[in-house]
């Protein structure tokens, strides 16, 4: 997918996952997702996107070691290793608003099998 539609909405999934310390796995939250959770929920307000986006915490999504992960639907794009504000502001102006994933977040198709 090259790009992706301008929706009037869009929902945002931040995985906050915990899992105890030292679990094989890990988990989003010990990599700092529940920051970005903050960040994209200040990053709306600042943009006025109120209304137009939910951001949400969410479980484990699975691929855990690639965390943190973040999901944008309606367009069902996963990203991965987001971990600073301006990762989030990134997706939020380029994706969010103007409809074009950021590639170098981008969770890889090919990962899917």
């Amino acid at each position: 997918m090259s790009g992706c539609e301008v929706y009037r909405w869009s929902c945002v999934l931040v995985c906050t996952n915990n899992r105890p310390p030292g679990h094989p796995r890990g988990s989003c939250g010990e990599k700092g997702s529940n920051p970005l959770l903050t960040h994209f929920m200040a990053e709306i307000e600042k943009n006025n996107l109120f209304g137009d986006v939910i951001v949400t915490g969410s479980t484990c999504v699975g691929p855990c070691p690639l965390g943190p992960l973040v999901i944008v639907y309606p367009d069902a794009v996963w990203y991965q290793k987001v971990s600073s504000p301006a990762d989030v502001a990134a997706i939020v102006k380029e994706h969010i608003q103007e409809g074009k994933p950021v590639e170098r977040l981008r969770f890889p198709d090919a990962m899917w099998g």
